[in-house]
């Protein structure tokens, strides 16, 4: 079993308690979003005969049609495409915007710079992260910077609207490797209000990790199009690989024919026995969205009474799945990610190292013993070894297996201060 000490279990009771009153509002939002998913199944009539798998071209696929509008209604968007032969999450936002962006075309990011591995996707790398990006077919690209509080500047987001007039504002509803606060719903409203008010500017989201954290979806205030990872949080924990996107069905159509060619689209690309895992992920989702938030608001109490800077913070709304621990030295992180390894149920016994990972600017740290291979609704933790050292952590299949990951990971971290203080 596992061997904590005295002190730090006392701690983790008293986080508990401080998380007492997230855990209920977690628990609201996950019923609600859970009770959406069962109505959607049964409106759909999904039936065994769906999960047949399809060869070849694909014609017909049963299944595979109505997992597209089964999502298209539990996100409140008139259309979506769901499919196993997304390889990761930036290469389902590539294939939207490679879809629905020409050249001559002007990018509006109002959420400051992306995460790394998008920004060679639009080209805003070194040169030699330019062939074949966005900006290599004509795609021009401008950004608004995010309010010193890492909040959207509302007032130069339609300053820019008006004087660009581009053809999509792109939002990035989550972190990323930074210390901002995710998006809500409620501020994607607001920056879709002042796009459509102030030009014909298409709104786009990266909704990864924001999938069922809320009771809405931005497509259900007026987003134009979104894409997310299947191997995080729509995909339940069960969905092997694959994406989605979603949104208005003459903007999801392009995107089809980016997916596979002008004239085909949809119609062709067989499921090969992946259409059971989609809908059985997709189903569990809302619930494994819920233990990765609880896990996500006891990480950060546990954290904070360690004495440790945590966003969010204790007790703050969730709108996403990720938890961000500033461990202030890079041995802390590292021991953090070896910590969490330690209780991860796949590849326990291995011990993270830093190294050089393609898309980031310096070695980066990860811990991730998950059933799927860089599944980020597993638990999972990674951090660039650059200031303020800190580490995002995401997932947790169930909470309490997860807790005791995140036990693990504090008692390293606090041997290793003590490694340090002597």
């Amino acid at each position: 079993m596992f061997d904590f000490s005295k002190d730090l279990l006392k701690q983790s009771d008293l986080a508990l308690e401080k998380a007492k009153s997230e855990f209920a509002l977690i628990d609201e939002i996950t019923e609600y979003n859970q009770q959406k998913m069962l109505y959607g199944f049964i409106k759909n009539q999904v039936s065994e005969a769906m999960f047949t798998p399809s060869t070849g071209y694909g014609y017909g696929d049963r299944g595979r049609e109505v997992i597209d509008r089964l999502f298209a209604d539990v996100v409140g968007a008139e259309d979506a495409v769901v499919r196993h032969n997304f390889t990761c999450g930036t290469h389902t936002l590539g294939v939207a915007l490679f879809g629905v962006l020409r050249p001559g075309d002007t990018m509006l990011c109002v959420t400051g710079l992306p995460y790394d591995t998008i920004q060679p996707v639009i080209g805003i790398g070194g040169d030699e992260e330019r062939s074949g990006s966005l900006c290599d077919f004509g795609v021009q690209y401008e950004q608004v910077e995010l309010l010193p509080d890492g909040t959207p500047d509302f007032a130069a987001i339609e300053q820019a609207v008006k004087e660009k007039q581009p053809a999509m504002v792109y939002i990035q509803r989550s972190r990323g490797y930074s210390l901002r606060a995710s998006l809500s719903v409620s501020q994607i409203e607001t920056i879709v209000k002042i796009t459509k008010e102030n030009s014909s500017a298409i709104v786009m989201v990266d909704n990864c990790y924001g999938e069922f954290t809320e009771k809405k979806e931005p497509t259900d205030v007026g987003a134009d199009l979104m894409a997310g990872s299947l191997i995080k949080n729509p995909g339940g924990g069960i969905a092997p690989t694959g994406g989605y996107i979603a949104g208005r069905h003459d903007l999801v159509e392009k995107c089809c024919y980016r997916l596979t060619t002008p004239g085909l689209g949809r119609e062709v690309g067989a499921t090969l026995g992946h259409t059971r895992a989609l809908f059985m992920g997709l189903f569990q989702a809302p619930h494994i969205v819920g233990e990765a938030l609880k896990t996500a608001a006891y990480a950060a109490a546990l954290f904070s009474l360690l004495g440790f800077e945590t966003t969010p913070v204790s007790g703050e709304t969730r709108h996403d799945i990720i938890q961000a621990i500033k461990l202030k030295k890079a041995e802390n992180l590292v021991a953090f990610c070896r910590g969490l390894q330690k209780a991860s149920p796949i590849d326990s016994f291995v011990v993270p190292e830093p190294c050089q990972t393609p898309g980031y600017d310096c070695p980066v740290i990860m811990a991730a013993g998950a059933f799927t291979m860089g599944s980020s609704i597993e638990l999972s933790a990674d951090g660039p070894l650059r200031e303020p050292f800190a580490v995002w952590m995401q997932g947790g299949l169930n909470f309490h297996s997860a807790k005791l990951a995140v036990l693990c990971a504090a008692q390293e971290v606090l041997a290793q201060e003590q490694k340090v203080n002597g």
